[in-house]
């Protein structure tokens, strides 16, 4: 499953290791200084915690992934719709890779994305059972966490699996995280909200957008658009 993307993840972050390695063996004592005790206080305020290159907040240009500023990205991106908002699995990829997918590569994503999300019975039922006045976070939360079991990392961490394989299971449970997720809290949602109605299942065909949407229990294609705006925006 997202073989064009798995293949191409490999070549990413074999060059990205010995990057990393590379930086890390030529700068690694070297001492970074000049942070103040407010700035600790107020949880790191203003200086970067970590490596990290996906995503940046600009407070006069905006929202960037990847180098690329969101309006550019709302232009860019793969679609749905002919001049409408991008689909999340393009942004997905784009997060994960750094270019944008190919006309073949985000047909087989969508389709992968799609399977993976899928919930088993059991998962679904517990879900379902969560009293509706416990808060939605925490039923959303739980439903997560039931996930662990078939967890890829786990499986392989007690294998022994040599920790530059680590990228690889991990890479199968993010896909399968990010996929289910919406699933998750498309139950939650009626949980809380939507008590009377019926829960509508995922839809093949659909992109992840416009599914949450119609699992929330909204048809409207303008209502579509707006969900793959969100998404897009909270990538």
């Amino acid at each position: 499953m997202s073989s064009y993307l798995k293949e191409k993840m490999k070549h990413v972050i074999a060059a990205r290791q010995t990057e990393f390695n590379t930086f890390k063996k030529e700068f690694g004592d070297v001492v970074i200084d000049k942070v103040d005790v407010s700035q600790v206080i107020g949880g790191m305020r203003g200086m970067p915690g970590m490596l990290y290159e996906t995503s940046k907040l600009d407070a006069n240009d905006g929202i960037f992934y990847r180098g690329h500023k969101l309006f550019d990205i709302r232009e860019k991106a793969p679609k749905a719709v002919p001049g409408g908002e991008p689909i999340p699995e393009g942004i997905l990829w784009l997060l994960m890779t750094g270019d944008y997918p190919s006309e073949s590569e985000i047909k087989e994503f969508r389709e992968d994305m799609f399977k993976r999300g899928a919930l088993t019975k059991s998962q679904e039922d517990t879900i379902k059972s969560f009293p509706s006045h416990m808060h939605g976070m925490t039923q959303f939360s739980a439903g997560v966490l039931m996930c662990q079991p078939d967890s890829h990392f786990a499986k392989a961490y007690a294998s022994g699996v040599h920790k530059s394989k680590y990228w690889e299971a991990t890479f199968e449970d993010a896909l399968d995280l990010c996929a289910k997720v919406s699933r998750i809290a498309a139950i939650v949602y009626h949980n809380k909200y939507r008590k009377a109605a019926t829960l509508p299942n995922r839809v093949s065909g659909l992109d992840y957008g416009a599914n949450f949407a119609h699992m929330l229990g909204y048809q409207s294609a303008q209502f579509a658009e707006l969900m793959r705006l969100y998404l897009v925006i909270h990538a």
